[in-house]
């Protein structure tokens, strides 16, 4: 690996180093109770966001809690007592304004993460937790912070929030390693 390859590296690890120096744990914190509370917690994210909390998700079933992705054909409706959680990084995206409308009106608890706590979304939310890292919505200019692409940094830092997150939860739960790794899919 020649130098500048490592130093791309170490400038990646950095900047998502960066993003949970500035992250207030109190409020990750606040989303564990209410997914810990809740009767059921369906998730949603655009783009490259879904694919992170697609994965989110499946650990939350391998922790034995009622969870859905949205646009799934098994998503149950929400209503009060679930938690409605979305990603959107950039603030507003209209799947995800639709999606919270619907949901706050049936009475479940929306929580949104986000890089833009002044975003539309965000504003429509009950909880949010902020994720300060670069996405589409700062990527060019003089407000782009980051050596990743687009939204890459906000990308890579939920991968590493949900994985924390839900070594916070399992210990809410009081749920096992072993009993996760039991409810895994044996279909691989």
């Amino acid at each position: 690996m020649n130098d500048v390859t490592t130093n791309l590296y170490q400038t990646a690890l950095s900047e998502l180093a960066t993003v949970f120096d500035r992250l207030d744990d109190a409020k990750v914190d606040d989303v564990i109770e209410a997914i810990a509370s809740a009767g059921s917690t369906v998730v949603f994210g655009g783009g490259r966001e879904r694919l992170q909390i697609m994965g989110f998700a499946m650990r939350l079933y391998h922790m034995g809690v009622q969870v859905a992705v949205e646009g799934d054909m098994t998503t149950p409706p929400v209503g009060s007592g679930d938690v409605f959680l979305v990603t959107v990084g950039p603030g507003e995206i209209s799947t995800a304004l639709a999606l919270i409308d619907v949901a706050r009106n049936a009475g479940a608890k929306v929580i949104v993460i986000t890089a833009q706590p002044e975003g539309r979304a965000p504003q429509m939310a009950d909880l949010v937790l902020h994720l300060p890292a670069q996405t589409m919505a700062d990527d060019q200019g003089a407000s782009r912070s980051s050596v990743l692409p687009m939204g890459s940094l906000y990308e890579g830092a939920l991968f590493v929030l949900f994985e924390v997150m839900i070594l916070k939860l399992r210990d809410r739960l009081q749920v096992s390693p072993d009993a996760m790794r039991h409810r895994h899919t044996n279909l691989e």
